[in-house]
Order: C-alpha cells, then structure tokens, then sequence
C-alpha cells in the first residue's frame, strides 16, 4: 500500500509537494508549501499543516488537529483527534517571533484531546493519556496522563501496560498492529 501513489480528496488543499507514496489526505485538509508528509501516512479531516512541519513515515493524524511551524512527529507517531499543539512561549497577537521545536518521537501516541506545549518532547513509544497537559518533555515508554501531567506506569513498544520500561517486546501482535 505504502508503494502507491498519495490520495487526496478533491476538497483538500495540498500546497506541499512533498507528500509520500500511500499517503491518504482526507477531505477539508490544508497542508502549506512547506510541509513534509512521509510514507504511509493517514491524514484525516479538518488538519491544517502549517509550513515548517515535519511528519514521519506511517504517521496517523485523527480529525481536528493543527500542526503548527515546529511540530515535528517521528515514524509510527499517533495523534488522537483534536490534539492541541502550541509553537510560541509567549504568545502575543501580531508579534512574530520564531517557533520553537515541538518533537514527537517514534511510535509515540497522543489521546484524544491532550494538549502539547511549546518545545516539548515525548518520548519514543510514550503514550500519552487523553486530555493530558503536557508542558515538560516525556521519557520513552513512559506513560503519562493528567494536568499538571504525571506519570502512570510504562508502556511497552506495542502498547501493553509494564511494571518497568520494557527493552524488548514479547507480546503476541495485536490484530490492529497488522
């Protein structure tokens, strides 16, 4: 699938032309010239994607998401629907300033509704809880929820609960995983 040429709806606007093979742009999508969209990725409807994004290979970016100058989200990332992103410090109206980096590493996923401060990064294969406030970086594996933010456990690389972070994972595959 990932070989295929990328879909996007009719109703999308697509400025980029970087956008990988087997991607899928749903519809009332907006992507900027700027942005870079990976392999394989689900990009559903109502996304924006400002200029200086960055997403990764096998990215899934649920309904209602804004990907703002900075965000930058690793292969395998999951981003639950209308996840909040923020690029600026300290926001003030008509004063540009230049956005901080905003990174979401590998296999990470976002619940629904969590909302991500500027120049944060979360962890590889972290999940993070839905509603969550994050203002400080998130280890890998960890599992985190809340506001303000705490850790709950570990998650291990396909998603299970663990008493310690995981090296390896020796769970069956879970059918979605497929």
């Amino acid at each position: 699938m990932t070989g295929a040429a990328p879909y996007i709806d009719p109703r999308a606007i697509v400025d980029t032309a970087h956008v990988g093979p087997g991607t899928h742009i749903w519809e009332f999508v907006h992507v900027l010239a700027g942005a870079r969209i990976g392999r394989g990725c689900n990009i559903n409807s109502h996304v924006f994607v400002e200029n200086d994004v960055v997403i990764g290979d096998e990215v899934t970016v649920k309904c209602g998401v804004y990907l703002w100058d900075g965000v930058r989200l690793e292969d395998r990332v999951f981003v639950g629907p209308n996840v909040t992103f923020t690029n600026d410090v300290r926001p003030r109206s008509r004063r540009r300033v230049a956005p901080v980096t905003t990174t979401v590493r590998e296999g990470a996923s976002l619940g629904a509704a969590a909302v991500i401060g500027p120049g944060v990064t979360i962890g590889r294969f972290a999940m993070v809880g839905m509603g969550a406030v994050v203002t400080r970086d998130v280890p890998d594996h960890a599992l985190v929820y809340g506001n303000p933010l705490r850790r709950a456990g570990w998650v291990c690389f396909c998603g299970a609960q663990m008493k310690s972070r995981p090296r390896t994972c020796r769970h069956p595959a879970s059918p979605s995983a497929t």
